[in-house]
């Protein structure tokens, strides 16, 4: 099985229903890596940009893992990206270390999925993320949505929880 982190970009993980969820069902999956940058770093300043990318390099597949917020991602995610991403290690002549590692988000929103439909679908927020796996030479894969933070029924969080397991099981997410 392909080892995966986990890159999780939440502020408050303990207060969060749908990744806190998403999570458990992953705690005994020793080829799982979750990597809490907000619970490691805190602030931007702090961020280990060799420890970051050795961690990337030992893995097969990277997940980015956040909260949707104003249509974006938590603040320290974008501040790792510009620090961890680096030329020479992520992109340029010599910049291929993430080269071929199969790439996905995991984005959970606070609105229906029915309010991510046309010019504000899911996937246009995106987009960014898959410029970035263009850039560092990534096999972008489709995302993994969980919508309706405030009013998911528990059953049908349980449900999702169980599909993202199965995802991470799958040999591959190319397409």
């Amino acid at each position: 099985m392909k080892k995966t982190l986990i890159i999780l970009a939440h502020p408050n993980i303990a207060e969060s229903r749908l990744n806190k969820t998403l999570l458990q069902e992953l705690n005994d999956n020793q080829n799982v890596t979750i990597h809490d940058i907000y619970a490691t770093y805190h602030v931007a300043e702090n961020i280990d940009v060799a420890k970051e990318q050795a961690l990337l390099v030992s893995h097969d597949r990277i997940i980015f893992q956040f909260p949707l917020y104003w249509f974006s991602t938590p603040s320290l995610l974008k501040e790792w990206q510009d620090k961890v991403l680096t030329y020479g290690f992520a992109y340029g002549s010599e910049g291929n270390q993430l080269a071929n590692k199969e790439f996905k988000v995991v984005v959970t929103t606070g609105g229906a999925q029915s309010q991510y439909q046309e010019a504000f679908a899911i996937d246009n927020f995106l987009l960014p993320f898959q410029g970035t796996a263009f850039f560092t030479q990534m096999l972008y894969t489709p995302a993994f949505a969980v919508y309706k933070a405030l009013e998911i029924t528990d059953e049908a969080l349980s449900e999702k929880a169980l599909e993202y397991k199965a995802l991470l099981a799958q040999e591959s997410w190319s397409v």
